[in-house]
């Protein structure tokens, strides 16, 4: 086999991407790809926002106000936020632990193409005669009785993507258990280590009853099997606990992992170790346990009961304990440091009081009794943007600023960052602090348009100013990306000067292999307890040998195109005369890979120690 010159960062051929299994271009495969849904999520946005800006628009019509409102939801959701963050773990997590990649490296490169053809294949709902209308949730009354193809689009789309998810939580769960440098012990991990590691367990447990879920619907749909047709002697109710199984601890996979971020940026910027690191580490288990207790407070309003609703509304309080625990150290851990306030320090900063709100209105809808009155109203909108927009989403920014250095070897610029900030911020209080109040003046979710004379003209106004301001925000952080890309500007290992971890430990970006040897771990803050004495590097655990890594393959790619194309064949494999055919034919694409797999006995390739003198990178073989 030929030696291909390794690329770097933007540099990299379209065909190092689609054949790699490197976990650091997986990497910005996942933020590229989030990054294109979270534009198209936000465009979505502004057209919702758009539309309710007056009384009695007609900006979009009532049906494609559904179709946005549904696609919003599940491109944020499951195409964005989910796969930035898991761009940032695949980063990060390797590094942080001292791998040289994760324990399966060609299912890694495998959920990302699942994920990435889940979305292309829900996303083509939009040309083939409409998207998903029976909001993100897609309750079964609605979902059942849609006349187009939506709904289909929307459940074997997420049911490729979620598959990819799932790979990806084994992976890391793999990973971090067998894959952690010498040394490195559970309560040495760095939080980010540890929330992916939490997360990565929720995503093992929660996405199966997902699956199940999407199973049934699709059944439900395409064969009349009747699981959720009460008419029939179905029962619509089961769709929302099998859904909200999986929904709650969804926000919990997300929110982790920003919780892990903050603790790496709250430490690094205020140069001290973070605060009460072990009650920290048995919050995050805590939540993660919890947060499968509490699905039912989406369900106050069905008839579960008194009894059921008052369970879940204890559990639903109790969450708020380990959570209120990680607040306060991330407090005590700016408590007497010497505070840097960078990009990503503010987006920190802003993080703490709109995360605390979110829980605020999260302990108020988690009352049973009240939900009555909140449920189903621009309140609880207003609660779970607080919560997502004001915790993952600025996590997901303070982290592209924070760790895009580690990634391309470039630092965005501080002002511009800043501005970002400054305008995504206000914008986002302006559009989500006012939705309390009209969800409190009786507004429902979900509605295409209202009165005049209702009362609720001014707040709808704020809340679009508020809107355009955080995408004018999004917009000066494109320009960002544009500017420092290309000026290209190379920086070192430790571009903050105060990095702890072991990932600052290496170039940036780092070296296919990561590191020429396995580090030593010494402690918490392993990088910093080095430099602390004076070393300009981490201890080596084990004498310069060759290093072993895996070859890349294109089979991921196809796989994932033959499960896109029987998705798209099953869809229409009655009404088109095509429509069999086409599935038969992504089956065998899709098995046929997965059988070449299996019989390519592929062992990877060796680098020789003489090729791995000096740091720089000297190719890599396939």
């Amino acid at each position: 086999m030929s030696s291909i010159a390794q690329k770097r960062g933007f540099g990299a051929t379209v065909w190092d991407y689609m054949t790699t299994v490197d976990h650091k271009k997986i990497a910005i495969l996942y933020i590229a790809a989030g990054g294109f849904f979270f534009l198209l999520g936000g465009i979505e946005a502004m057209i919702i926002r758009i539309q309710l800006a007056v009384p009695d628009s007609g900006f979009v019509s009532a049906g494609l106000f559904n179709e946005m409102i549904t696609m919003h939801g599940v491109t944020m959701i499951f195409l964005a936020a989910m796969p930035i963050l898991i761009g940032f773990m695949n980063l990060v997590m390797p590094l942080q632990i001292g791998a040289r990649d994760v324990a399966f490296p060609f299912l890694n490169s495998l959920g990302f193409w699942l994920f990435f053809f889940g979305g292309l294949l829900l996303n083509l709902s939009w040309f083939l005669g409409g998207a998903p209308d029976a909001g993100w949730t897609s309750y079964a009354s609605l979902s059942l009785n849609s006349q187009t193809h939506g709904i289909d689009f929307y459940a074997l789309g997420l049911q490729i993507s979620g598959f990819g998810t799932l790979m990806g939580g084994i992976n890391f769960l793999v990973t971090i258990i067998n894959m952690r440098a010498p040394g490195m012990t559970y309560m040495r991990m760095p939080m980010f280590s540890w929330t992916t590691f939490v997360a990565s367990a929720l995503i093992l447990f929660a996405f199966p009853p997902l699956t199940v879920g999407l199973f049934l619907l699709t059944f439900d749909r395409m064969f009349g099997a009747n699981f959720f047709n009460v008419a029939m002697g179905g029962n619509t109710i089961i769709w929302e606990h099998l859904f909200w199984i999986f929904g709650h601890p969804e926000v919990y996979i997300l929110i982790l992992p920003a919780f892990g971020i903050f603790s790496e940026i709250f430490s690094t910027f205020s140069r001290k170790r973070l605060f009460g690191y072990s009650s920290m580490v048995f919050a995050t288990v805590l939540i993660g346990f919890l947060g499968f207790m509490v699905w039912a407070h989406h369900m106050f309003t069905v008839g579960l009961g008194n009894i059921a609703n008052a369970i879940f509304a204890v559990a639903s309080f109790a969450i708020g304990v380990p959570t209120g625990i990680k607040i306060f150290n991330w407090l005590f851990t700016m408590w007497g440091g010497n505070i840097k306030f960078t990009t990503p320090m503010l987006w920190a900063a802003a993080f703490i009081p709109s995360f605390v709100m979110g829980g605020v209105t999260g302990i108020m809808v988690a009352t049973a009794p009240a939900d009555y009155q909140f449920h189903d109203t621009y309140f609880v909108v207003a609660h779970f943007h607080y919560v997502i927009v004001g915790g993952v989403v600025f996590a997901i920014l303070a982290a592209t600023h924070f760790y895009w250095p580690k990634a391309f070897g470039t630092m965005l610029n501080e002002t511009l960052g800043k501005i970002t900030w400054a305008l995504f911020v206000v914008g986002f209080h302006l559009t989500f602090f006012i939705q309390h109040f009209l969800g409190l003046m009786g507004m429902p979710r979900r509605i295409a348009t209202y009165l005049d004379g209702q009362g609720l003209n001014t707040g709808n106004l704020v809340s679009s100013i508020g809107a355009g301001l955080m995408a004018l925000g999004i917009i000066v952080l494109l320009i960002n990306i544009v500017i420092t890309s290309v000026k290209n500007v190379k920086v070192g290992n430790d571009p903050w000067e105060d990095g702890r971890t072991l990932e600052w430990a290496l170039p940036s970006p780092p070296p296919f292999y990561n590191f020429k040897q396995l580090p030593f771990v010494r402690g918490i803050d392993t990088y910093w307890i080095e430099k602390m004495e004076g070393k300009k590097g981490v201890t080596p655990a084990e004498p310069l040998g060759d290093i072993h890594m895996p070859n890349g393959s294109i089979l991921p790619v196809f796989i994932s195109l033959g499960f896109f194309i029987a998705a798209f064949g099953s869809v229409y494999r009655v009404e088109k005369p095509w429509g069999l055919a086409v599935l038969i034919i992504g089956l065998v694409v899709a098995f046929g890979s997965m059988l070449l797999r299996s019989l390519k006995d592929d062992h990877g390739f060796h680098i020789p120690k003489s090729e791995l003198t000096d740091d720089k990178d000297k190719g890599v073989r396939a």
